[in-house]
């Protein structure tokens, strides 16, 4: 069973891995109209991606006993100026991501819930993941500077970086 404080603050995070997703479909839509379409593909697949770990949260509050809860979000940007920055928001929010789940796996300690504490490990790692990838593509924006036929590499190279998302299971 999760205490009430475990499950508050758990879907606090369901919360916050579905307005990563909103975020990464409006930087995907954004590249796509801007004719970028590796760009395009790579955020709608972080997208999915986001949207998978919101799910594997929302299984384990409900399996725990709790409510797992579907918030409003808020409304993503439409714009993002230029890659650099996009990719820039990207790891400033990767990283405020790691910092909700420190604080999730903090109220865990406090709380005496282990088994929270064990599952919410996945996300530690994941997002290790996540801001060295972020902090890997603005090293190779950064080394494109202005060029423009760098950005066409790029774009098609930011495929390669595209993982199977994996599904949740029932």
């Amino acid at each position: 069973m999760l205490s009430p404080i475990i499950e508050k603050a758990l879907n606090e995070q369901i919360k916050v891995e579905a307005q990563s997703s909103q975020i990464y479909l409006a930087m995907a839509s954004w590249a796509e109209v801007l004719g970028f379409e590796g760009v395009a593909q790579f955020m709608y697949a972080h997208s999915d991606e986001e949207r998978m770990h919101m799910l594997k949260l929302v299984k384990f509050v409900n399996e725990r006993g709790g409510h797992a809860k579907v918030s409003a979000l808020d409304a993503p940007p439409v714009e993002f100026g230029a890659f650099k920055e996009m990719f820039q928001e990207l790891f400033n929010h990767e990283v405020y991501v790691s910092d909700c789940i420190n604080d999730l796996i903090d109220i865990c300690l406090q709380e005496k819930d282990y088994a929270t504490h064990n599952f919410l490990q996945w996300y530690v790692s994941e997002q290790i993941e996540e801001e060295a990838l972020a902090r890997n593509i603005l090293d190779k924006i950064k080394l494109i500077g202005d060029d423009k036929g760098g950005f066409y590499l790029f774009d098609n190279d930011i495929k390669q970086l595209i993982t199977a998302v994996p599904t949740v299971q029932p």
